[in-house]
């Protein structure tokens, strides 16, 4: 059986995004309260949670359709195939799905008792459909709740945006953006030193118990010490707490506090860290001139060699690529929201049509000035996935540490890890180093099987082998990766195995593929 279709939107509404594009969904997630309140539909939840949120509407009567879900699906079936309520329920739940959607006549007249009790027990929410409902009819509702949605958050963020941009052109600007974003989120904005000391306040006066909450919490995001996270957010009773590290060097964070959280909050909060990151920062002082230049020198051709000693570091540094989650192009703002919040300044927002933005990340204790690099303390050592944290509305893919004379081979494994990321869904991806027993072979020996190996490919046959590989030859997700129909993903395949002259199905061949293919 071919695999199920996405409904096709009506007209008028937001679509889905073509295979090509990103994962992720269009629009701001829809409460399933939502759906259930659209009297039309007549749908009726019977088992499961009350709460789910859905990101996207999809339509199978495979007896498993876990390789077409990516996660956040209604799912709407008929239960043709259904024989074990409870395998089927269970790889629902592990694909993600929010909720299923079952519709009873003409296979099923009611919905069978197992099915009920199975969701009830693996907590996903089951909706009965009546028999007058067309699934085309769920469909067409959940796309028009999520344009209605994505309208609502762009307005909001847009008159946001333009508020504080107003507020941070006064004469105080400081305490104008402070008061602006207290408003915008109808709540406590602070500004406070890396010691929890008050520079600034705007909105209503918190209680004792949680105003030392959120001063607990800015304090977890203060530079005061490596490794410390960008951002942390936390809940006190019904109020949501945030913090946010400035750039500037000075150990200043941005701390929220709200009675309620909306989409777009996050990025509301960035825009302002942003601004007061420019704002609160002191004069560009020799260090920032000196990285300025570095980075110039590196446009015009200087080697890594001689821009080290300006970068103020030789190394570890870790390349980032990111992008949007919902698909859409990022402005120098947000990129600049996202830098702030990963705790660099050095990124590139490419030119707003679609690319990745870049961003260099010095490893915490790197060397600086040519001098030995800092080893962290036991209790501090972590990893990259550990140290680097994921960002939400962003889908992140990074390089392992590496030293500056080897950032372009780091800048390909970003990439790689971004492309990853997004075919599976993961917020982040880390490309790791070669470890294990594939770290026992000399890397020119290793470097030189794999170029005789590969030799037949061309560049693009072995871009897609990798992805293939690492996404466990699942063609769905190798086409998200890659910007391809699946179709082009199997006759690249095809060929790649014409080429090697081997059989691709083989897990021996496959490994000795992907060990050649990691030297690359």
């Amino acid at each position: 059986m071919d695999e199920p279709s996405m409904p096709t939107p009506p007209a008028g509404t937001t679509p889905p995004p073509a295979p090509s594009s990103p994962p992720g969904p269009p629009t701001p997630p829809i409460p399933l309260a939502e759906l259930l309140a659209s009297k039309d539909l007549g749908l009726r939840r019977i088992a499961g949670p009350a709460e789910a949120e859905l990101l996207w509407v999809h339509t199978s009567e495979m007896a498993d359709p876990y390789p077409y879900l990516l996660g956040g699906e209604l799912l709407l079936s008929a239960g043709v195939l259904l024989t074990d309520p409870d395998h089927y329920v269970g790889r629902l739940v592990a694909a993600g799905a929010a909720a299923l959607g079952f519709g009873v006549r003409p296979v099923h007249e009611t919905v069978p008792g197992a099915l009920i009790e199975a969701c009830d027990r693996q907590g996903l929410p089951l909706l009965e459909v009546p028999p007058e409902t067309p699934f085309t009819a769920i469909a067409r509702a959940v796309w028009r709740l999520m344009a209605e949605a994505r309208h609502r958050e762009l307005r909001r963020v847009t008159r946001a945006q333009q508020a504080l941009a107003t507020a941070a052109a006064r004469p105080d600007p400081v305490p104008a953006v402070l008061h602006q974003l207290a408003a915008q989120l109808g709540g406590r904005a602070v500004l406070l030193t890396a010691r929890g000391e008050e520079v600034h306040a705007a909105g209503r006066r918190l209680p004792p118990e949680p105003a030392g909450a959120l001063t607990r919490l800015a304090r977890v995001v203060a530079r005061e010490r490596p490794g410390s996270p960008a951002s942390a957010t936390d809940t006190h009773g019904d109020t949501h707490l945030s913090a946010y590290a400035l750039g500037g060097g000075d150990g200043l964070v941005l701390a929220l506090a709200a009675g309620r959280r909306e989409s777009g909050d996050h990025t509301v909060a960035g825009i302002a860290v942003v601004l007061l990151s420019l704002l609160a920062a002191p004069h560009q002082g020799a260090d920032a001139a000196g990285r300025s230049a570095a980075l110039v020198r590196m446009l015009l051709g200087a080697t890594p060699d001689e821009v080290a000693p300006l970068l103020g570091s030789t190394g570890p540094w870790t390349v980032i690529h990111a992008r949007r989650t919902d698909g859409t192009p990022a402005d120098a703002l947000t990129a600049g929201a996202l830098g702030a919040s990963l705790g660099t300044a050095l990124l590139d927002a490419g030119r707003g049509g679609g690319e990745a933005v870049r961003l260099l990340l010095p490893l915490p204790g790197a060397a600086a000035e040519g001098g030995a690099a800092r080893p962290l303390p036991e209790a501090e050592t972590e990893t990259e996935a550990d140290r680097i944290a994921p960002q939400p509305g962003w889908t992140l893919g990074a390089s392992a540490p590496t030293p500056v004379t080897a950032l372009d081979a780091a800048d390909a494994l970003a990439a790689r890890a971004l492309a990853h990321a997004q075919a599976t869904r993961t917020p982040l991806t880390v490309d790791a180093p070669v470890s294990g027993l594939a770290a026992l072979v000399p890397p020119e020996e290793a470097a030189a099987h794999a170029r005789a190996l590969l030799a037949p490919l061309t560049a693009p046959l072995a871009d897609t082998l990798r992805c293939w590989l690492s996404l466990h030859g699942n063609w769905d997700r190798t086409a998200v990766a890659l910007g391809v129909h699946r179709n082009t993903v199997r006759q690249r395949i095809g060929r790649c195995g014409e080429l090697l002259d081997a059989d691709l199905d083989d897990m021996d061949v496959r490994a000795e593929l992907w060990f050649a293919l990691r030297q690359g």
